[in-house]
C-alpha cells in the first residue's frame, strides 16, 4: 500500500545564503550570486564567474577533525542535513535508527581531491597520494557522513544522475518512505566544482557562459542567454510518511505527491530536441499524484541558460500541456545561484516548498530579451497568487530526466 510522503524539514547551503531562511530572502529579492572566480586564478580560462558559496566554514557545523576528514561536497551536505534534521525536530534517541535513511547525492564527487593527488603522482610519485585519497573522492561520501554524522542507519544511497541528482535522490528517498522501506528520509543534493578541472571541463564542452557581467551571465529563457554558470551547495530535505510525522507533532511543510523520469536515449549532452523524454517525466509524476495536467499552473524549470536545455525544455512543456502551457507560469532559480550540477533539484525543490508556502513564485532574475522560440511565462516579475502544486524539473547528462511535484499540504 502506498503511504503519504510529507516534507517536515529544510536546509540549504547555497551562494544567496547558508540557511534555508537566508536563500529564500535573497530569492524574494532577486539577488545573484555571481562574481569572479576566487578558489584558483582564471588569467588562462575563458570563463571567469562562479556563484561561489561564501562565508561557509565546515567548523560551524562538525567538529574539526570531522572537517578535515570531508571534502567540500561532503561539508556542504552534512551542514544542509544538519539545518533539515534541526529543522524537522528529529530526536534519533526517540527513532529506531535502521528505519531513517539517507539519499544524498553529488554528480561529481570531490574534483579537488583528484586534481591535488593527481598532481603529487605526477611530481612525488605513488607513494606520495595522500591516504584518504579515495574516501575524500568518492560521491557516495556525501550520504555515507551523513550517516555517520547522525547515527541514521537505514537504507543510504547515492544517486548519480548528473545534473538530475538531487531530483532522483529525492523522488528515490520518496519511493523508499512510500513504500515502507523507512519511515523517515534524509535527501538532497550536494556539490563543490568550482575548481581548475571543473570550470575547464564544462568551458571546453562550451556550456559555461564567457560572460562576464554578473547581471547577464546566467538568464535563462533569454535570447541573449550563453551558457550556465556553475554554482555550488547543498540542500537536504526530511521526507517523513505522514503518520509518522503527525504522530510526533512534527510541522509539515508540503506533501510531495508525485515522481516521474524518463531517458532521451539521444545524446549524452543534449537534450532530445522535441522535448518528448522531458515531458514523459513531467507527465510520469503528474499521474503518479493522480491529478490532471490542468491542476498544474506553475514549474521550476531545469532552466540552465544553455541554448538547447531551455529551447528544448520549453518544447516538452508545449509537447505536454498543449495550449494550457501558455497559462503556466514559468521560473529558474539558476537565475541567481547558478547551476548547482548534482545540487540544484534539491535546491529547486526546497524553492517549491517555498513558494507554495507563502503564495510566491519568484522572478527569472536577468531575464529581458524574450526569444521566439521560448514564448512561454517565464516569470520576468514575481506573481504573488494562491497555487496548489509546483512541478520541479531536472534534466541531466546522458538524457537523465527527473520531475518531482510538490502539493500543497491540507491534511
Amino acid at each position: 500500500m502506498s503511504r503519504r510522503v510529507v516534507v517536515t524539514g529544510m536546509g540549504a547551503i547555497t551562494p544567496i545564503g547558508l540557511s534555508v531562511a537566508e536563500f529564500w530572502e535573497s530569492v524574494k529579492a532577486g539577488r545573484i550570486g555571481f562574481d569572479r572566480i576566487t578558489r584558483f586564478d582564471t588569467t588562462d580560462f575563458k570563463c571567469k564567474l562562479a556563484a561561489e558559496v561564501k562565508g561557509f566554514d565546515g567548523k560551524n557545523y562538525m567538529d574539526f577533525k570531522a572537517a578535515k576528514r570531508m571534502e567540500l561536497f561532503s561539508q556542504y551536505a552534512v551542514a544542509a542535513a544538519k539545518e533539515a534534521l534541526e529543522d524537522a525536530k528529529l530526536d534519533m534517541e526517540k527513532e529506531d535508527p535502521y528505519r531513517v535513511g539517507v539519499a544524498v547525492g553529488s554528480g561529481t564527487g570531490s574534483l579537488q581531491a583528484m586534481e591535488r593527488s593527481h598532481a603529487r603522482l605526477l611530481e612525488r610519485g605513488p607513494s606520495r597520494i595522500e591516504p584518504l585519497f579515495v574516501p575524500l573522492t568518492i560521491s557516495n561520501m556525501a550520504a555515507g557522513n551523513v550517516s555517520i554524522r547522525f547515527g541514521l542507519k537505514g537504507k543510504s544511497i547515492n544517486v548519480v544522475t548528473a545534473c538530475a541528482t538531487g531530483t532522483n535522490s529525492i523522488g528515490e528517498a520518496f519511493r523508499t518512505v512510500q513504500y515502507g522501506d523507512a519511515d523517515v528520509m534524509v535527501a538532497g543534493g550536494t556539490e563543490g566544482s568550482v575548481c581548475p578541472i571543473g570550470i575547464g571541463g564544462f568551458s571546453a564542452l562550451t556550456a559555461l557562459s564567457n560572460c562576464e557581467d554578473p547581471t547577464r551571465c546566467s538568464i535563462p529563457f533569454d535570447k541573449e542567454r550563453s551558457g550556465f554558470v556553475m554554482g555550488e551547495g547543498a540542500a537536504v530535505v526530511i521526507l517523513e510518511e505522514l503518520e509518522h510525522a503527525k504522530a510526533r507533532g512534527a510541522k509539515i511543510y508540503a506533501e510531495l505527491a508525485g515522481y516521474g523520469c524518463s531517458s532521451d536515449a539521444y545524446h549524452i549532452t543534449s537534450p532530445a530536441e522535441d522535448g518528448a523524454g522531458a515531458a514523459r517525466a513531467m507527465e510520469n509524476a503528474i499521474a503518479d499524484a493522480g491529478i490532471n495536467k490542468e491542476d498544474i499552473t506553475y514549474i521550476n524549470a531545469h532552466g540552465t541558460a544553455t541554448h538547447h536545455n531551455d529551447l528544448f525544455e520549453t518544447r516538452a512543456i508545449k509537447l505536454l500541456f498543449g495550449e494550457h502551457a501558455k497559462d503556466i507560469r514559468i521560473n529558474s532559480t539558476k537565475s541567481m545561484v547558478g547551476h548547482l550540477l548534482g545540487a540544484a533539484g534539491a535546491v529547486e525543490f526546497v524553492t517549491c516548498v517555498k513558494e507554495l508556502q507563502e503564495g510566491y513564485i519568484h522572478r527569472t532574475v536577468g531575464y529581458q530579451v524574450p526569444d521566439e522560440e521560448c514564448d512561454l511565462d517565464y516569470c520576468k516579475e514575481p506573481y504573488t497568487e494562491d497555487f496548489e502544486y509546483a512541478l520541479s524539473n531536472s534534466l541531466g547528462f546522458g538524457g537523465h530526466n527527473a520531475s518531482l511535484l510538490v502539493k500543497k499540504y491540507h491534511g
